[in-house]
């Protein structure tokens, strides 16, 4: 286990899911950790669960005083250095390209992408500061063709170019950039997608275990356990990182 006492990270869309899982993860490391979301209710819970080496800030990432907010808290908690931005805040838009609204599709791209890259670039001076890390999620749509799924497919594009040339702009600033591709995990997002019913019915994205190499769906902790690697891994950057059983192969059901 590493020691990464004193370290502030910043974890958007903290309040569940994948980087809820970040948050536990990070603070039993000895991490400041700082999670943001827009539901007070969940980020209170996950706060509460882990501690005084959490603090929660609701706010939406796609507004530039919510931005402020969050950013201000974390790199307090680090006398002015943030060691980690961890941008697990994300939505997921399906629908038939034909049938898209594009509203619903702007406001997806907004906060999949353009609040993010609007939060990195405020935080920039208390990143280079801490020589941080930066990790950005992307999805195994950008590996395999799920129809239905264009627009969430884009978005997350659009994040692993963004992660190649933002390694090279903040590289001589001694800013990490990487990004991490889960496969399937039971999450919320999967509920709101309609892909689960509810969170604790597995059952759907199980029988997809046959589509990964290891034949089995992951856990929060497993991707977790890999972000922990790329912001501490200190000649890594640029770097797509597929933590998905192989799900990103293309094998078909077994």
């Amino acid at each position: 286990m590493r020691d990464l006492r004193g370290m502030s990270v910043l974890i958007t869309g903290g309040g569940s899911g994948l980087g809820a899982d970040a948050a536990r993860h990070f603070a039993a490391r000895g991490a400041l950790v700082t999670i943001a979301g827009r539901r007070a209710e969940k980020l209170d819970a996950v706060a509460r669960e882990i501690g005084a080496a959490c603090r929660a800030v609701v706010g939406d990432v796609t507004l530039a005083a919510d931005r402020a907010r969050m950013l201000e808290t974390a790199s307090a908690r680090g006398g002015g250095k943030l060691g980690a931005l961890i941008c697990a805040a994300g939505n997921m838009l399906r629908g038939q390209i034909e049938t898209l609204d594009e509203r619903a599709t702007l406001e997806l791209f907004n906060t999949n992408v353009v609040g993010h890259m609007a939060l990195v670039g405020l935080g920039v001076d208390a990143l280079a500061a801490a020589r941080g890390a930066i990790v950005f999620f992307g999805s195994v749509h950008t590996r395999r063709a799920f129809p239905g799924a264009s627009a969430y497919a884009a978005t997350k594009g659009a994040l692993e170019a963004l992660t190649r040339v933002l390694a090279a702009e903040l590289g001589p600033r001694g800013i990490r950039v990487n990004c991490v591709v889960p496969g399937a995990v039971p999450t919320e997002l999967h509920v709101r997608a309609g892909l689960m019913t509810e969170p604790q019915s597995h059952a759907r994205l199980e029988g997809m275990a046959g589509m990964h190499a290891l034949q089995r769906i992951g856990t929060g902790t497993e991707v977790a356990e890999a972000i922990e690697h790329l912001v501490c891994a200190e000649w890594t950057t640029g770097a797509v990182l597929d933590v998905d059983g192989g799900l990103g192969l293309g094998l078909t059901r077994a």
